[in-house]
């Protein structure tokens, strides 16, 4: 018998070059991979052009829709199976021995290890100093917990919600991640494996786009508090001189306008300062020649304006962020009024119709890794209304309409019974759970009575209200949520509200 793969490898991917020599390389190690390859297109306008087919992989594209890499890989660990993901950019190149250091670094972690650093190495031109593109790449060799080669457990993951989609740029958001991870006591240990990262070409403004991510920062503060550079490993930056140089660019202008002239002299001999500063300190590390000492030049005269928009930018946009809780692992469905129209206890499968955009709305779930299931009250089987064989036909017609189901509970108990499954008892809700290895705090009830709502809380899971004719007012006043349909019920888990 085969033995369960250990790890799923997720790779988030723009459809670069790249990738062909990452796939490459996984395919000719020194070891034959062996477990499944997520590749996450995270193209806003993908195509069929992924250089996958061609390595003898067993390789999955998957979509994420240009939401940034946060997304893309959070779509791709959803959908992974095993104890562990990991996590490849797809513009690194694996030694010909990292599956088989990988298996090594799996081997051995106890259950306080959350996640296992692979080592990165950044290729430099010999025989000159490197640019500043070339030495900003080469950071990462030093980089706390980045994410182009770590492997977390797919539970550790669940637990907090995975990455925040709200870092839309490849930026901080391993960051955050490592932040949260070890803030619940899972410890991020070092491995032995390696991996190239190429330095990408790249246009002379780069290094005036890469000040977006000071926006970033803005969150980063607002989530972990002002210690967080150095609990993360990250360089304090330059942005305090930044903010004095705009400020005294700002400063001169508007003492010109007043026509201060002196003032005016003095706040733009402090702007000329910052930026040959700046200028100076970017220059000197690197080659002499034109190109590169003109590129600094232009660069640094906008750097600092960049930089002082996008802090501002981000302390507006991010003001009052809350704590990413992600999209819930697990989502169970009332049956009847809220997938599909209710019929009192319906015996034929030609009277299920499905309310309107439960379709939509279940694919958009599956798409974003998320397992959905069935819990459903049948109290007709006992009540001799409805044949055992009969509910079943009438799931069956359910499942071939709006299915597959990750998890199918069906309680055929009457009320007088005193079940322990009947909603709003919690058992169905927690066999479920218990059934996919969810934690029932990840797990969400979606329904249109009070019974729906009773069951999720007794459960200890969440719960989202649909009203419909049925639904009683002090039920809906009561609920914890309220959505209008099943669409608008999704868009919100979706969204990690919930």
């Amino acid at each position: 018998m085969t033995a369960a793969p250990l790890t799923t490898v997720v790779v988030p991917t723009l459809g670069r070059p790249s990738l062909d020599a990452l796939l490459r390389a996984l395919a000719e190690g020194t070891r034959p991979l062996d477990v499944p390859v997520l590749l996450v297109d995270d193209r806003r306008e993908p195509t069929d052009d992924l250089p996958y087919n061609d390595h003898g992989l067993d390789v999955r594209v998957l979509r994420a829709g240009g939401g940034g890499p946060a997304r893309a890989r959070n779509v791709g660990w959803r959908l992974a199976r095993t104890e562990w993901v990991s996590f490849l950019d797809d513009d690194v190149v694996p030694d010909p021995d990292w599956y088989e250091r990988l298996l090594a670094d799996l081997s051995g972690p106890g259950p306080a290890v959350g996640g296992i650093q692979g080592n990165l190495r950044v290729p430099l031109p010999p025989g000159r100093r490197p640019t500043d593109w070339e030495r900003c790449t080469a950071g990462l060799e030093t980089s706390q917990w980045i994410t182009a080669d770590l492997t977390y457990r797919r539970g550790v993951l669940a637990a907090v919600g995975g990455f925040d989609e709200r870092f839309r740029r490849a930026y901080r958001e391993d960051a955050d991640l490592g932040l949260r991870v070890t803030g619940r006591g899972r410890a991020i240990t070092p491995g032995s494996r390696w991996v190239s990262h190429p330095v990408r070409p790249a246009g002379d403004w780069v290094s005036v786009r890469l000040q977006a991510g000071n926006a970033d920062d803005a969150l980063m503060r607002r989530l972990h508090g002002p210690g967080w550079r150095t609990r993360a490993g990250v360089p304090r930056g330059r942005r305090p001189r930044h903010l004095a140089t705009t400020a005294a660019a700002g400063a001169a202008v508007m003492a010109a306008l007043a026509g201060r002239r002196r003032t005016a002299g003095a706040a733009a001999a402090a702007w000329l300062a910052g930026t040959t500063e700046l200028a100076l300190a970017r220059i000197a590390p690197g080659p002499r020649d034109r190109a590169e000492v003109r590129r600094m030049a232009l660069t640094s005269l906008v750097i600092p304006f960049a930089a002082s928009w996008h802090a501002a930018r981000g302390l507006l946009r991010h003001r009052r962020a809350e704590p990413w809780q992600g999209v819930p692992e697990l989502v169970l469905f009332d049956r009847d009024g809220t997938l599909v129209h209710d019929v009192p206890y319906n015996d034929e499968p030609g009277r299920v119709r499905p309310v309107p955009g439960a379709q939509e709305a279940l694919d958009r779930l599956r798409r974003a890794g998320v397992r959905v299931g069935l819990v459903t009250n049948q109290s007709g089987v006992a009540r001799g209304l409805i044949a055992p064989e009969r509910l079943e036909a009438v799931n069956r017609r359910v499942a071939e309409l709006l299915g597959p189901f990750d998890s199918v509970q069906v309680c055929t108990h009457a009320p007088a019974e005193g079940c322990a499954c009947r909603k709003p008892e919690p058992g169905m809700v927690e066999a479920a759970c218990r059934a996919l290895g969810v934690d029932v705090g990840r797990c969400v009830v979606v329904g249109d009575i009070g019974a729906d709502m009773e069951a999720a809380l007794a459960a200890g899971a969440r719960g989202v209200l649909v009203p419909n004719g049925r639904t009683r007012p002090e039920e809906t006043a009561a609920a914890p949520h309220v959505s209008p349909d099943v669409g608008a019920a999704v868009d919100r888990l979706l969204s990690g509200a919930w």
